[in-house]
């Protein structure tokens, strides 16, 4: 009885995930506007404050108030915020604190469930691409915390797209 209570429920969770990806692959792109949600003039002052303590001046200001640059284009396939990607990266504080990396293993997870800052950055490389991304605190996380990450912040990713499925 047991085998057959979980076999059924890992059955039932398998195809529910499937139909429940399947659904939202098929409105995700259509549905989606990197320029739709817009930092706030005072944090994309903050984000230019930041750039320029640190002397970047080769940023450049996407729609929605968030800074880039392009390290390297990459020359693979580009991944859009529907794609399930392989991506190393190193997350840090304006003061220099790392509060994420990947430095040994490739992260794996779905664009669509990320922060809209990386989910708008992400796609402007290729497979292969690195791209600095300079993060508005409203498109990030914004007035919560977020374990070791305090309200309001801003954040500095280094991102190397490996893959795109």
């Amino acid at each position: 009885m047991k085998k057959i209570l979980i076999g059924s429920l890992t059955a039932v969770v398998i195809l529910g995930s499937c139909l429940k990806s399947n659904d939202y692959q098929s409105t995700c792109d259509a549905s989606y506007n990197p320029c739709a949600l817009v930092a706030p003039a005072g944090e994309v002052a903050q984000v230019e404050s930041y750039l320029a303590s640190k002397g970047i001046t080769d940023a450049t200001k996407h729609c929605s108030g968030m800074y880039y640059k392009i390290d390297s284009a990459g020359s693979g396939k580009t991944a859009t915020v529907c794609s399930n990607i392989f991506v190393k990266y190193k997350g840090q504080l304006t003061n220099d604190t790392v509060f994420d990396s990947t430095a040994l293993n490739p992260a794996y997870f779905n664009l669509s469930g990320v922060i809209a800052g990386f989910k708008n950055g992400v796609p402007l490389i290729k497979e292969g691409g690195g791209i600095h991304l300079y993060i508005p605190p409203s498109l990030a996380y914004g007035a919560s915390q977020n374990g070791s990450i305090p309200s309001n912040s801003i954040l500095v990713f280094q991102v190397s797209l490996v893959a795109v499925q």
